[in-house]
Order: structure tokens, then sequence, then C-alpha cells
């Protein structure tokens, strides 16, 4: 039985940069998720979209995942926040499929505040145990975090 999967979501790609750092410390499999149709427009288009869509709860339609879950038994779990909370692909993952028994390890990129992601995630996955979790900050594309606070992290997993 593998051990971890990394299942993520990133637009800016700061999320996929944490990935990238992941996967050259822990032995994983990674799955990204894909939104079906994919946002379009400006960075501010996009920002206005996710506001409505995290507002009303919406769960855009996300790319069929090939891994088989029950192959795990802990996830590490990457968003962005949107609007204080976890992108719109992220709650149709947790919406979609079942984690139940699961450990559940987020990490939250983000530009300033994590707001209620981890509450969020929590409630979400209800069947599942949610810890372990870690803020990154970014300015702009640019990490704030520092890598001995991420390595740190990366050694308690």
């Amino acid at each position: 039985m593998k051990k971890k999967l990394i299942v993520y979501y990133s637009y800016t790609d700061n999320t996929k940069k944490i990935v990238d750092i992941l996967k050259d410390k822990l032995d994983v499999d990674i799955v990204r998720l894909e939104t079906v149709k994919p946002y379009s427009g400006s960075y501010d288009d996009v920002v206005e979209q996710g506001k409505k869509e995290t507002d009303s709860g919406y769960m855009p339609e996300i790319k069929e995942i090939e891994t088989d879950l029950n192959d795990y038994n802990e996830i590490l779990l990457g968003s962005p926040v949107w609007w204080y909370t976890f992108a719109p692909a992220v709650r149709t993952f947790l919406s979609k499929y079942d984690l139940s028994g699961k450990i559940i390890i987020p990490f939250i990129t983000n530009g300033g505040w994590i707001g209620s992601t981890v509450n969020d995630i929590k409630n979400m996955a209800k069947n599942s145990e949610v810890k372990n979790e870690i803020n990154i900050k970014f300015n702009g594309s640019n990490l704030e975090t520092s890598m001995n606070e991420i390595n740190s992290w990366i050694n308690r997993l």
C-alpha cells in the first residue's frame, strides 16, 4: 500500500512550486486537479469569478483523476486561498471523492491570510483526520515563507 499522495490545485503555479519541493523530498505520487473548463481572462477577471464561486459554494467540474485513492492513507492537499477559503476545484474534489479514514495534510498557499481554509477542509472531510497543516505565504510569485519553516514541516511528515 502506498502511503502518501499529493492532490493539489494551482492557478498561478505558486502551489505547484510547493509540490515541486515536496516531490524532491518525499516518496509521493502526485495528482493535479484540473477544471474541465479552464479559467480564462485577466487575473482580475479570474479573481472576480473566484469570489462569486466561493461565495456561492460553486463546484466547477474537474477532470477525473486516474489514481485509486484507496491505495493511500495520507493525502497532502494543496490549495491556494481564494477569498479566505480553498479554491473551488478543491471543493469539488472534497465533495466528489470519499476520503473517509484518511489523514489529510493541508498545505495552503496565499498572499497574506489563510482565512477559514483549514476549518473549511475539516468541515468537508468530516470522516478524515485533518492535521499538520502549513500556511505558505507568497508575495506575488515570490515565496515569503522561509525554506527552513517548509523543510521543518516536511521533516515532521
